[in-house]
């Protein structure tokens, strides 16, 4: 395989992000407290590791550089959001619905075609994107080939309903 011709393959995946939050005790809170990660390590008081399932970790927490700093510039550079990907419909209900119960405030709600999305910031300002994959055979495709993914308004109630099914 030439260098100009490389494909990524098809199995990668993103393993884990890694945040610097400006208070780690209120991270946790939000991240294990409210979405229900479960901590699989702690670095004294400045990081902590934390994860769905088990995995060693897929999302790191520290206070290495980040202290008691405030929120990074919402036009500057970096991260825009991270996105976690629920097994199912029914499981983002249901992680709305905490979000709603807590009186947590959330940035957006979309419907992109091959997913529906919660958006959200994180206590310390950082994008949290909470969504599921539509199963792929529902995917609409363009004339070209290409996946037809839009933004528009997401059924709320819709959403919500999963929960009594």
């Amino acid at each position: 395989m030439e260098p100009d011709n490389y494909i990524i393959p098809a199995q990668t995946r993103i393993g884990h992000v890694h945040l610097k939050v400006a208070d780690l005790d209120r991270a946790i809170d939000f991240y294990c407290g409210l979405l229900g990660f479960e901590i699989t390590t702690r670095y004294g008081t400045q990081a902590v590791f934390i994860s769905a399932g088990g995995y060693h970790h897929h999302i790191g927490l520290n206070t290495w550089y980040s202290k008691g700093a405030p929120p990074a510039s919402p036009n500057g550079v970096g991260l825009f959001h991270t996105a976690i990907l629920f097994p199912s419909r029914k499981d983002l209900a249901f992680a709305l619905n905490r979000l709603i119960q807590a009186g947590y405030p959330l940035t957006g709600a979309s419907d992109h075609g091959v997913s529906e999305a919660i958006y959200l910031n994180d206590p310390d300002g950082n994008g949290v994107e909470l969504y599921w994959d539509r199963p792929q055979d529902q995917w609409e495709y363009l004339p070209d080939g290409s996946i037809e993914m839009y933004t528009k308004s997401l059924n709320i109630p819709g959403l919500l309903s999963e929960l009594s099914k």
